[in-house]
């Protein structure tokens, strides 16, 4: 019997020829970034994931490559603190994995949405230690260190693990996370329309959480009544976009503020309420307090000890605490607080707003002039001191001028790091626009300037300038390359007084410098030049002003070596009390 078939036409020859069709594990890795936009990854090529990092520069993706994974790692923290989206972090498998902890720590501790993922050996091999290329058990190592961590074993799960990544990094208080693709999972294929049905496209990933009325009533009744309040922003307020009602929020209180530092320019730091010069006094003077996104840990005294009026290191003040945070577990993790408002910054802010009114009463004018007078009696002070020209320059000299390029220049971001030039550039520099200051955190670690430098170049589109202690500058300064072979916007600006602190330290034997002192004489400003960049030897403010605006014109790389005094630091900038060191 003859079986009589139909002739196939174009159309079914062409659906039989796409339902043959595959689509591997790099693909769908690609896909599943795009489908999210996510258009940018920070990361160094290597076993086994160089390919990746082809496919995504091939299907479009931004593909930044870095000479260390831990500046690659830092670059995705900031991006994902700019964007409010997960900065990608991507690094070869065990060393270049551990070379990506550190940033994934910081962006852990520091609430920077981030999500490191890194190639892994082979999970049949490791777990019987059988010594694998690069054999590490990287998702144990990581968990510790991250708010989530997950593997990916089949290519029909990479969209549910990235959708989860995503997730984990963005909701609730923000933070890194550890994504595991062992080698053989890029070359595994599925059959491509299933493989692209399993991507996920997140919806609401970070969803509002709003504030119980109760909280907000109790928050407000407490600030009402309160004779000195005090609003401290801190970088979640940054993080959280939601400029206008902060503003709004400080503006309708008439509240004295005290922004820390990333939080500086939510309100032009010239603001008239700013008390960012009156710290010292406002804050033991204060009774109560809104915390804005801001937390009690170390950079604010713990919300005791002398700092805040209290007699001892552990004696609290008796300040009365309002705190805005996503997290109820934040809440009372050092003193007190009388009225937690959990939920999102945003809706927390809000809600205090409707909750005000139009009609909200301003504190008493005793405070106000208190603070005023203070405050006025320091910014005199700070004049006359950067009004002096030493010579060589200081920190203070060198400052003035970087103060005044900001003002001129407020969309350029301010990248810094550092001991001294980290403090000194803190309290001397004003911001004057949200977000365009960046500097080491929570952790208050070195090494996150290049890194920073190169997403907030790429993620801004504006001028980066970044004042750099020459220790700091020490641990990502190879990553000059990388500013230049992208050709990006960035000034930088390496403090150079010789050492760590200062460049005055002697080995008592005479065998060697002494631990905390560099090369005398070091020409940072040459290290640029051999990729292609510009470099400026600079010993008077008026040649560093002309480096720096030479820079914002041509919006070319540059590298400043300032020159300073080297007796112009101090042993552990601010924080001495944390360095015990033997009084001779």
């Amino acid at each position: 019997m003859a079986v009589i078939t139909e002739p196939r036409t174009a159309a079914s020859h062409a659906a039989a020829s796409a339902a043959s069709e595959s689509i591997d594990g790099f693909q769908l890795v690609v896909e599943a970034l795009k489908l999210n936009g996510l258009d940018t990854i920070y990361g160094l090529p290597g076993i086994p994931i160089t390919d990746l990092t082809r496919r995504a520069q091939a299907e479009g993706l931004r593909m930044l490559a870095f000479r260390h994974e831990q500046s690659a790692g830092y670059a995705a923290s900031i991006a994902g603190f700019l964007t409010g989206k997960p900065g990608i972090c991507l690094t070869v498998s065990a060393p270049g994995f551990l070379n990506g902890l550190n940033a994934l720590a910081h962006a852990t501790v520091n609430c920077f949405p981030m999500i490191l993922i890194s190639g892994s050996s082979e999970r049949e091999v490791v777990d019987l230690q059988q010594g694998d290329y690069e054999e590490m058990d990287q998702l144990a190592i990581a968990r510790p260190l991250a708010k989530a961590a997950y593997r990916v074993l089949h290519a029909a799960d990479i969209g549910v693990g990235i959708a989860r990544a995503i997730r984990a990094a963005v909701s609730g208080r923000p933070g890194g996370v550890y994504l595991d693709l062992p080698a053989k999972l890029f070359s595994q294929s599925v059959e491509a329309a299933a493989g692209r049905a399993s991507l996920i496209q997140v919806v609401d990933a970070a969803p509002k959480q709003i504030p119980a009325s109760d909280a907000v009533q109790r928050a407000l009744a407490l600030l009402k009544g309160a004779k000195k309040p005090l609003i401290i922003l801190g970088k979640g307020a940054a993080y959280a976009q939601a400029d206008v009602d902060i503003r709004a929020l400080v503006e309708r209180s008439g509240i004295p503020y005290l922004p820390m530092s990333m939080a500086k320019g939510l309100l032009p730091d010239t603001h008239e309420q700013c008390a960012a010069a009156a710290r010292s006094f406002v804050l033991p003077a204060a009774d109560v307090v809104l915390l804005v996104g801001a937390r009690l840990n170390w950079l604010l005294s713990h919300g005791k000890g002398k700092t805040w009026g209290g007699a001892g290191a552990k004696a609290w003040g008796g300040q009365r605490f309002i705190q805005l945070d996503i997290s109820p577990q934040e809440a009372d993790s050092n003193v007190r607080i009388d009225a937690p408002v959990i939920g999102d910054i945003g809706s927390c802010v809000a809600a205090l707003l409707a909750g005000m009114g139009r009609a909200w009463p301003k504190p008493p004018a005793e405070w106000l002039a208190a603070v005023a007078d203070k405050k006025n009696g320091n910014i005199a002070k700070m004049a006359e001191t950067l009004a002096h020209n030493p010579v060589p320059m200081n920190f203070h000299s060198a400052l003035a001028v970087v103060r005044d390029i900001v003002a001129a220049h407020p969309d350029a971001v301010l990248v810094n790091e550092g001991a001294n030039a980290l403090d000194f550039t803190r309290s001397i520099v004003d911001m004057h626009r949200p977000r365009k200051r960046l500097d080491v955190g929570t952790w208050g670690i070195m090494g996150v300037g290049m890194g920073y430098s190169v997403a907030a170049a790429v993620t801004t589109q504006q001028q980066v300038l970044a004042i750099e202690g020459d220790s700091a500058f020490g641990f990502s300064g190879m990553e000059v390359e990388t500013i230049c072979r992208y050709n990006l916007p960035v000034c930088i600006v390496v403090m150079n007084n010789n050492g760590v602190y200062k460049g005055t330290d002697t080995d008592p034997t005479g065998r060697d410098p002494g631990p905390t002192q560099f090369v005398k004489g070091a020409r940072y400003d040459k290290l640029i030049g051999a990729f292609g960049g510009v470099g400026v030897h600079a010993t008077t403010p008026a040649e560093l002003r002309a480096g720096i605006e030479a820079a914002f014109r041509s919006r070319r790389p540059t590298l400043i070596n300032a020159v300073i005094d080297e007796t112009a630091g101090t042993e552990s900038g601010r924080i001495t009390s944390l360095n015990p060191v033997v009084k001779k």
